[in-house]
């Protein structure tokens, strides 16, 4: 008869491999993706590495669940403020991209080794999910847009694709360099101002930011 784990034990497992993702993650956004390694990964969460490879067959499937919840968060993040944010769809468009490029500055290590830091090809697939992921977003808040006339016509495809790729794009050197104080809040002005002129709207007087 094969053996069956116990809620009980099943319950630890889990905690355990929780535990280990946010550790794996705090090292990722220490020293990027080639340096978290096992060894790393595992001095951190104090386990040995043959405990980490229980929970993960390689560094490579531990990077991606990294990766993936991280993502995945912002994605929610950027989303929620899209779709439930104050204001109308251009006013919500320009809180979205302050409030994600703000999420950036903040954790800087964690969000270059997102974005741009060189990963393993299955990090790399997953960028590629994820980035089509915002584009969604961002399509759907245009779409919204065009339909209240907030909006020109336009292929909201197109123009979510472009605001997805140049977010990434304006952010990847700042993150990668300290911007502390009036740099970083003028490149968040900045980085909404191109954004809602990529999207044709007018600059705009934005709601107060959540906390």
């Amino acid at each position: 008869m094969a053996y069956r784990k116990t809620p009980a034990v099943q319950s630890r497992l889990d905690a355990a491999r929780e535990y280990l993702v946010e550790q794996a993650t705090s090292v990722v956004a220490e020293v990027g993706w080639a340096n978290a390694s096992v060894t790393a990964v595992a001095a951190a969460a104090g386990m040995s590495v043959g405990s980490v490879y229980q929970h993960f067959p390689s560094k490579g499937a531990l990077a991606v669940e990294v990766f993936r919840r991280a993502s995945g968060h912002e994605v929610e993040v950027l989303g929620e403020v899209l779709r439930e944010g104050s204001g109308d769809p251009v006013q919500r468009l320009a809180l979205g991209v302050e409030v994600f490029a703000r999420r950036a500055m903040e954790r800087r290590g964690l969000a270059h080794a997102l974005l741009a830091a060189p990963a393993d090809p299955a990090v790399g697939l997953e960028r590629l999910e994820f980035r089509r992921r915002y584009r969604e977003v961002f399509a759907e808040i245009i779409r919204e847009g065009i339909g209240s006339g907030r909006l020109p016509e336009q292929d909201p495809d197109v123009t979510a694709a472009a605001l997805t790729g140049a977010i990434g794009e304006v952010l990847v050197d700042p993150l990668s360099a300290p911007a502390e104080g009036d740099a970083a809040d003028h490149l968040v002005t900045e980085l909404v101002a191109m954004s809602l002129r990529c999207a044709g709207a007018e600059p705009v007087a934005r709601p107060p930011r959540r906390p």
